[in-house]
């Protein structure tokens, strides 16, 4: 693991958050980001946090450099929560940082400062296990492994003892289910790490769904992030893309993004939908969390609801996805080859409660068949 900030703060308080970790160990603790450049190949971090501003080398001109010496590096961007902060990591995401984390304005906010560590560890954790999943068995380079061999057991017989055969264990077959019988009305997603370009690539290609259905989106995200990240929904499917108000009126034709920091439902006000926006507590250790809009879409649609559950850590949209299944809807699950991290999507599709579970590249076309009538 390697910390890069010029903060003398913020790198001894992520620090020790990482030392008091079994399983984490801080590899190097820079001040810029030409540090991080000159000494990520003797470092060798599976992960690095790379603040944004910081002399010397900011962290966006970092990123390629850093990833040109070591291509399989995972990068979370930390800044603090301004609109320019927020461009940048997302500029950073389309550079190759697999995802972001906003700092607290200052560390001596208790809960801000909880928050900012438990998200913190929660990432370099889901993150950092892809990289060891991946990896492959001995090291391509000169670099030692990762752990060095046990040593040979003392000699306490001759006759060397038969070695029971080792099982394979095969994974168990993911269970799919038949999608509803009724013609989709409604369109909810929801997404987490790796999310925001999840997206981009989504609704890019679900134009004709968008004019036709709502289409209501769940992000875990801050404030001004999802800001932006409507900005770049809207470029993306050439649609108009905005984060929720609450009380207006869901209509056909738009895309409905969850604000930062608050959770986002549907209500039913007269003939009419209507979104109710609430700053109740976390769900799912999130907020805005997808759980209360999959759920609240139920009164609505009933069986009419296909919710589609992106990369993302945590089980988000597990639970509010077992509701949509028993009131007859369906739900879609991205893979996990495709996803940065398979942990909302595969809450998903080991509770059983898919009717399909496909590569990111291939939700767009099959949304399209489904609201079009196709029940295949």
């Amino acid at each position: 693991m390697m910390v890069v900030d010029d903060s003398v703060v913020i790198r001894g308080l992520i620090s020790r958050w990482i030392a008091a970790e079994p399983d984490m160990v801080v590899a190097a603790s820079l001040r810029t980001g030409l540090d991080a450049v000159n000494q990520v190949e003797r470092v060798n971090p599976d992960v690095a946090v790379l603040d944004i501003e910081m002399p010397e080398l900011d962290g966006i001109s970092a990123l390629p450099q850093l990833l040109a010496k070591k291509r399989n590096l995972i990068i979370i961007m930390a800044s603090t929560l301004t609109r320019r902060n927020a461009e940048i990591s997302f500029k950073a995401l389309s550079l190759g940082a697999a995802d972001y984390i906003p700092k607290p304005e200052s560390t001596r906010e208790a809960a801000a400062a909880e928050i900012f560590h438990h998200d913190l560890i929660q990432k370099i954790r889901s993150l950092g296990a892809k990289v060891r999943r991946t990896a492959p068995a001995s090291p391509a380079t000169g670099h030692p492994p990762t752990s060095p061999p046990l040593a040979p057991a003392p000699e306490r017989s001759r006759e060397p003892l038969p070695r029971p055969p080792q099982a394979v264990v095969a994974p168990l077959p993911l269970t799919r289910r038949p999608f509803s019988s009724q013609t989709p009305r409604a369109l909810l997603i929801g997404s987490s790490t790796g999310g925001p370009q999840a997206l981009m690539t989504l609704v890019a290609e679900i134009g004709a769904v968008i004019d036709r259905f709502p289409v209501l989106i769940t992000q875990h995200m801050p404030p001004t992030f999802t800001t932006i990240l409507a900005e770049h929904l809207a470029r993306s499917s050439h649609r108009p893309a905005h984060e929720a108000v609450d009380g207006e009126i869901v209509k056909a034709g738009t895309i409905y993004l969850a604000p930062g920091g608050r959770h986002m439902r549907v209500v039913r006000r007269g003939t009419d939908v209507a979104i109710a926006l609430d700053d109740g507590p976390p769900v799912n250790f999130c907020k805005p969390a997808v759980d209360p809009l999959f759920s609240s879409a139920i009164d609505i649609w009933q069986g009419g609801i296909l919710a589609v559950v992106l990369t993302g850590m945590g089980s988000d949209g597990m639970r509010g996805g077992k509701e949509i299944v028993a009131a007859g809807g369906s739900v879609i699950a991205q893979d996990e080859a495709t996803s940065v991290v398979w942990g909302m999507p595969g809450a998903a599709a080991n509770a059983g409660i898919c009717s399909a579970i496909l590569p990111l590249v291939q939700i767009a076309p099959k949304l399209v068949r489904l609201f079009s009538g196709d029940r295949s």
